[in-house]
């Protein structure tokens, strides 16, 4: 993956793609500041945390700017998620996520909120880099709430 993002790059600042040579580059330096904190080699899937918490924060951000109708930002941030996006697996959908958690309440044996950890735990593997932490879990609240 990092041979990717170096080789979209390239191809960013060929192309003098201003927005996207920025967001890989900062996506490169989350990278190796993890790497370099943490003192290990990011994989693959590491790298794909990395995104999704990136596209997180530009998400996060646009809420805030909205407030304040700051559409160029806006658009801006989400012209960085589009580009951020690409290097995630494909997304679940809402139908996915809502078996996947039927599943993992039925082998948790969950009967409230309060196993709601549980439920998580065995869903995050499945789950990691390909959907939003906050739908799963309004989803997973949803469905303890009506046991």
């Amino acid at each position: 993956m990092k041979e990717e993002l170096l080789k979209d790059l390239k191809q960013a600042m060929i192309d003098k793609d201003s927005i996207k040579k920025d967001t890989i580059t900062m996506l490169r330096a989350a990278v190796l500041q993890i790497e370099k904190d943490e003192q290990k080699t990011l994989n693959d899937e590491d790298i794909i945390a990395v995104v999704a918490k990136e596209i997180k924060k530009r998400k996060e951000a646009a809420l805030e700017y909205e407030k304040t109708q700051r559409e160029d930002i806006i658009e801006n941030l989400n012209k960085e998620i589009e580009i951020l996006s690409k290097y995630l697996p494909e997304q679940l959908s809402n139908e996915e996520i809502k078996v996947l958690v039927q599943e993992a309440i039925e082998s948790t044996s969950a009967t409230s909120i309060k196993d709601m950890g549980k439920v998580m735990n065995i869903l995050r593997p499945k789950i990691s880099g390909r959907a939003d932490g906050k739908v799963v879990s309004d989803i997973i609240k949803e469905n303890l709430q009506n046991i």
